[in-house]
């Protein structure tokens, strides 16, 4: 592809992200199996250029409009800026991209010339930037982020507006780290274990995962370190009574299921909830393949469910990994945080607080309540905890550290009630738990 065919392409692939909610993994999927022209070169190119566009978009917009010009901001004006300010394009090889040949952008019109000379030589970053602007993040969460890192704000969300490693799961129910690292290596896929999941593998470069004898055996899966570490706080045993209550895509459920497991086989019973039975049906492939296929999946009702309400009282461990913001997981999908509003954020709340209020009626005296977000935001996390408390006085918050101590083993990275990670402080994304028991 020519280097005007691969700026249409990216043009393409944004004017999708920013018209719809599908998430960008899935439309880049799409979009090159129906152009297997692309090389592997070309899909690298693309997708670098549009996650770049992605996490500079703030700073794009706002020198889109100190130009003065009429021009709004959308695809191709943020290219075009992008171009100027960080690939240090010059007008005239802009214009040679914009070229209007076959597969490639159509020529310039003359505001977006003009745009393209007076970016030319100006830096991505400006002093007179305000802090959403400069460090990516939307006005309104300004002052809640700003109360939680009075002191570390830029280089928490600098760290959270950089690519993601791949990190991987060992699955336990099939094989060992070590062995999975061998298996891996003689695939020419170099890893190095995770500074704090003991099960966690972490590449070292680009590979072809999918095509791996670990990978289709189930040896391994795809999964942050910090979810990881969520899963190994819950202190799921063989034995337990266990529920996922929002299983989603099913790591954590996978992750536990492994913890469950007594010579290959999960020891106890767990279970996969979630309201959404389209959620929970691609769940089973994921189970199949790890070897964990008598995990129990169950739709349950937002509201009054009749399997929860039979089942009060019953479980050991109910981890509640909450629908949320998503703030923590911004590395992994940068467009998430412009999708966000305050009054999502309102909803968001409401419907953890419903969520807790069903989870917390699964648990048996002495069991317990794990609550955990993708989220950084107080309002999802500490705030809710606290409100938790006030209104279930038969829960008792346990110290992360003791929690930590039991599961993963050593301190934790961060000491207090709760367990905070983000990218800059653990090298992980964005996480908040925090472990109650039920007396």
């Amino acid at each position: 592809m020519t280097p005007g065919a691969r700026m249409q392409a990216v043009i393409e692939l944004l004017e999708q992200i920013w018209s719809g909610e599908e998430p960008i993994d899935r439309l880049t999927d799409v979009y090159f199996r129906k152009r297997r022209y692309a090389g592997s070169g070309d899909r690298r190119s693309i997708h670098a250029t549009l996650y770049d566009v992605l996490r500079h978009r703030a700073r794009l917009d706002w020198w889109i409009g100190r130009t003065g010009s009429s021009l709004e901001a959308g695809p191709r004006t943020r290219i075009i800026a992008e171009l100027a300010l960080e690939i240090k394009s010059s007008p005239q090889e802009t214009k040679a991209i914009f070229n209007g040949a076959t597969h490639c952008p159509a020529p310039l019109s003359d505001p977006e010339a003009e745009l393209a000379e007076a970016l030319y030589g100006r830096p991505l970053t400006h002093p007179d930037m305000p802090s959403p602007v400069a460090l990516e993040y939307p006005d309104w969460m300004d002052r809640s982020l700003k109360t939680l890192w009075p002191e570390r704000l830029a280089v928490e969300m600098s760290a959270l507006n950089q690519p993601a490693p791949v990190d991987l799961r060992v699955n336990t129910l099939q094989s060992t780290p070590d062995a999975v690292r061998q298996s891996l290596k003689d695939d020419y896929i170099e890893v190095e274990p995770t500074p704090l999941s003991s099960i966690g593998l972490r590449l070292t470069g680009k590979a072809r995962l999918a095509g791996s004898t670990a990978f289709k055996k189930g040896w391994v899966e795809v999964q942050d370190e910090g979810s990881q570490l969520i899963a190994q706080l819950t202190g799921a045993r063989p034995g337990m009574k266990v529920v996922d209550f929002c299983a989603g895509g099913g790591g954590k459920t996978l992750a536990l299921a492994a913890a469950m497991g007594t010579d290959g086989a999960i020891d106890g019973r767990l279970w996969a909830c979630d309201i959404s039975d389209y959620r929970l049906e691609r769940i089973t492939p994921r189970l199949n393949r790890a070897g964990a296929d008598n995990v129990r999946t169950k739709v349950i009702a937002a509201l009054d469910d009749p399997w929860v309400n039979k089942n009060a009282g019953r479980m050991d461990r109910v981890l509640a990994d909450v629908p949320c913001t998503g703030t923590g997981a911004w590395r992994r999908d940068p467009d998430a945080r412009w999708r966000a509003s305050l009054d999502s954020l309102d909803d968001m709340i409401v419907a953890q607080q419903r969520i807790l209020n069903m989870a917390q009626t699964l648990v048996k005296p002495g069991g317990r309540l794990i609550y955990a977000t993708c989220s950084l935001l107080q309002e999802e996390n500490e705030r809710q905890f606290a409100w938790f408390l006030e209104n279930h006085t038969d829960f008792m918050p346990l110290a992360i550290d003791q929690v930590w101590a039991e599961t993963v083993g050593g301190p934790p990275p961060p000491t207090g009630p709760c367990l905070r990670l983000s990218p800059a402080s653990t090298g992980t994304d964005g996480f908040f738990c925090a472990v109650m028991e039920k007396g």
